[in-house]
């Protein structure tokens, strides 16, 4: 039998990991560079929508997802208004998955190493190469975007609904419980010159974007300093990014969608769903790697235009207060189409 050309992946976050397993149960030697360490919290909203059953089989996703909780409706507020009921209910046409990344993306390193994948934790690769054979799936491009990011798990934290999500003055936030109890707390901001660290950064943001009522229930739980995490210049993408040479890039690599979809962590393990066919193919030498690029580059176009164009499109009437009072007015009347955007972006 010919042998298998390797696949190296550089990024261990859930497209890499989940595309390195399925290469390994394949028997593709994989070897996968990762910069940081596992387990460990990300910025992430932690809950999945729009995985359709036929993903998880083909990636094998089952077991790692086996205890994540079912969410089925989401409350709406917007700015100070937490106190009393939320501006809108919305049921969603299949329940979200509820699962920290640091559970999930320890649990893939683990199976992935068990599978026999080499797995180079601690190791950065230059960006500098495109060889035959190597993906890029390293998380978000850098960028100027006046954007920052901010997450942390609360415990003893109750919530109106499932899932709530919070619209303040350049800024929503979304909360999301998760396992073991913990909820998790995963904002986005327009940056602001504000003097503090971890937890009290979160609550004087939520305070200066006019979310006091969420800042005081966030300050009378219990806060887990260790999963506070931020990211920097966070910026969107209204497309799947052309790479600059023949590369596969995949994951928040690829494209990355604003966080009110929580589509990102589903459109992390799709685009690994999308590329693994075209993988196998090339490393059984059925093709050469421009081919496989171009391939997996315009699968993945066909995948992701409409959502990616659609979040571009609502994303603004988010963060604006003028816009959120025009939802909010949509809302009362009755004219906010939220099942056919759902629809658009998943």
């Amino acid at each position: 039998m010919t042998p298998r050309r390797p696949i190296e992946i550089v990024g261990g976050g859930l497209a890499g990991l989940s595309l390195g397993l399925a290469l390994r149960r394949a028997a593709v030697p994989v070897t996968i560079f990762e910069a940081g360490d596992y387990p460990r919290h990300r910025v992430c909203g932690e809950f999945i929508t729009g995985l359709a059953p036929a993903t998880i089989a083909r990636l094998g996703l089952a077991p790692f997802l086996a205890d994540a909780l079912h969410h089925r409706e989401v409350a709406w507020f917007i700015g100070s208004g937490a106190d009393g009921p939320p501006a809108r209910l919305q049921k969603l046409p299949s329940p979200a998955l509820g699962l920290s990344r640091h559970a999930l993306d320890h649990r893939l390193a683990e199976a992935f190493i068990a599978a026999g994948g080499d797995l180079r934790t601690r190791t950065r690769v230059a960006d500098t190469a495109s060889d035959p054979g190597r993906v890029w799936a390293t998380g978000r491009r850098r960028g100027q975007s006046p954007w920052l990011g901010l997450k942390i798990h609360a415990r003893g934290l109750a919530l109106s609904r499932d899932l709530e999500l919070h619209l303040g003055d350049f800024a929503y936030v979304g909360l999301a419980p998760v396992e073991d109890g913990s909820v998790n707390v995963c904002g986005l901001f327009r940056r602001r010159e504000l003097c503090a660290k971890g937890a009290h950064l979160l609550l004087g943001y939520l305070q200066a974007a006019g979310l006091t009522v969420l800042a005081a229930r966030l300050a009378a739980s219990a806060l887990e300093a260790a999963s506070f995490c931020a990211v920097a210049a966070v910026g969107f993408d209204r497309h799947v990014a052309a790479p600059a040479d023949h590369r596969v890039c995949l994951g928040d690599t690829c494209a990355r969608i604003p966080p009110f979809t929580g589509n990102g962590m589903s459109m992390a393990f799709q685009s690994a769903e999308t590329a693994l066919a075209p993988l196998l193919a090339y490393s059984c030498g059925a093709t050469d790697w421009t081919a496989t690029c171009q391939a997996i580059h315009h699968a993945l176009r066909r995948r992701f235009r409409l959502r990616l164009a659609t979040a571009t499109a609502v994303h603004p009437f988010l963060f604006h207060p003028t816009r959120q009072r025009l939802l909010a007015a949509l809302n009362r009347a009755h004219l906010l189409p939220l099942r056919p955007l759902y629809a658009a972006l998943h």
